[in-house]
């Protein structure tokens, strides 16, 4: 019994870590963590608020749960070819993995790495990189239009079913 408990702790735990990565990083943020002793005590509390998230995810109800769309942009004139046709499908193709990558983003949210540096009290450097990690099953294709004379945009959605799907798949693990 006690094995069964702790085993659903711990997938819940992974659950929330795997679609709820950013939110326990903007509680951990807006709580006023100030680098004291208390950092424990915060950590818990925002591990606890996003595993009642996920819990209120997975117990809603299927109108509750939204079909997600994401939109990506791609320029034609930056494109790899020899063609004016072949930099056109260069164009749609790369606006399709953009609107992707901010599907992936809703999902599985984004890891996001800085770091400044402060010389003389002047900032030198500022760097910024971002990482998105996830699989996206299901993605349709809304449309893909010209938007202006050089830039191609790309819809693209995963329906309610599709997210019932994963949902019921995350529930099984």
């Amino acid at each position: 019994m006690a094995f069964n408990k702790t085993k659903n702790i711990l997938i819940t735990f992974t659950l929330c870590s795997l679609f709820l990565s950013t939110g326990c990083i903007e509680n951990i943020a807006s709580s006023g963590f100030s680098g004291s002793h208390k950092f424990g005590l915060e950590k818990i509390a925002s591990e606890s608020d996003g595993i009642v998230a996920l819990k209120e995810v997975f117990d809603s109800s299927v109108e509750k749960i939204p079909t997600l769309s994401a939109v990506g942009y791609a320029v034609v004139s930056s494109q790899p070819g020899r063609t004016d046709a072949q930099k056109r499908l260069m164009a749609i193709r790369s606006a399709r993995m953009a609107a992707l990558r901010e599907l992936a983003e809703q999902i599985h949210g984004i890891q996001i790495d800085s770091n400044t540096t402060v010389i003389d009290l002047m900032v030198q450097n500022d760097t910024f990189r971002a990482v998105v990690k996830g699989l996206i099953r299901g993605a349709k294709t809304v449309r893909i239009n010209p938007t202006g004379e050089d830039t191609y945009e790309t819809v693209l959605e995963i329906d309610r079913d599709m997210m019932i799907m994963m949902l019921r798949n995350a529930k099984r693990t």
